[in-house]
């Protein structure tokens, strides 16, 4: 029953925050980017060219366009994620028709598509980051993925181009300048509300002084590390090899700390992404 209950309680936290990012998502269109004719990408982008041209609700294409690939969606990604997907798409569509664009926020287009791009951002990456979505073209690339020799970021960079080009036609080429700046603003937003500002780094150490410096790194960083069995390719000789995960600014430190005990340790630092677990924060 307890276990349960907290899966309830789980899904309904999600969803809440699901619905405050589509809150800020609503706000960064229509109080920032709308009213400056700047748009986003994906088919929110589409959404708002659409508006523009007809002058029909701008919710109404948010919910009509994704209609189809939330289909697609449910046929080839999941139910879950469709679910919360459909979800996260009506809240912004009834909050875009609920705000309305105050004047004195900011009519600099360049404000706004810093402002638009950094509030967008923060709204969809919660909703990313609680297993929705809010563009469907992200689902057909996840799809086309499968059959195309392209990774998913590279179709829907893809759907962009097309996208902004057409903002350049329709809005004037200024907009469709305006409109990358908001769009790369957000997506790094969207990237630091699913990873952290503090990017996490993983790092690999091979060295015959394995022991010492595995007690030396668990005792300064306070958490656990891996050891790995190894071999070296030239002396063919088995070896020990150190894994363990450390924020970015932990770099010199550990560096440091290996050093201190064998100067000529092989220490290989990687970026790492969603890592999760008691022993890393």
């Amino acid at each position: 029953m307890k276990i349960k209950r907290h899966a309830v309680l789980g899904l309904l936290g999600r969803y809440l925050l699901m619905q405050a990012g589509a809150v800020l998502a609503a706000i960064g269109l229509e109080e920032f980017l709308v009213p400056n004719r700047i748009i986003d990408g994906g088919i929110t982008g589409i959404s708002i060219i659409l508006n523009y041209v007809t002058h029909w609700p701008l919710g109404l294409f948010l919910v009509v366009l994704n209609i189809p690939f939330l289909f697609l969606g449910f046929r080839r990604i999941g139910k879950g994620f469709v679910v919360a997907s459909v979800y996260a798409v009506v809240s912004l569509s009834i909050w875009v028709s609920v705000f309305i664009p105050l004047p004195e926020v900011t009519r600099d287009p360049f404000l706004a598509s810093i402002f638009g791009g950094i509030v967008l951002g923060l709204g969809v990456g919660l909703i990313i980051r609680n297993g929705g979505s809010l563009d469907g073209t992200e689902m057909v690339a996840i799809v086309l993925t499968k059959r195309l020799n392209f990774t998913v970021g590279e179709i829907v960079m893809f759907f962009n181009v097309f996208i902004l080009g057409t903002a350049g036609l329709v809005l004037g080429w200024d907009k469709a300048m305006y409109s990358m700046v908001a769009y790369f603003v957000a997506f790094k937003v969207i990237d630091i509300v699913n990873e952290g500002l503090d990017e996490s780094k993983s790092a690999f150490i091979v060295s015959e002084s394995w022991k010492e410096i595995s007690k030396t790194l668990m005792e300064r960083f306070h958490r656990g590390l891996t050891v790995l069995d190894g071999m070296g390719g030239f002396s063919e000789k088995e070896t020990k090899v150190l894994f363990m995960v450390i924020r970015r600014l932990e770099i010199a430190k550990l560096r440091s700390a290996v050093h201190e005990i064998d100067k000529h340790a092989f220490v290989s630092i990687h970026d790492v992404h969603g890592v999760s677990g008691k022993n890393v924060k």
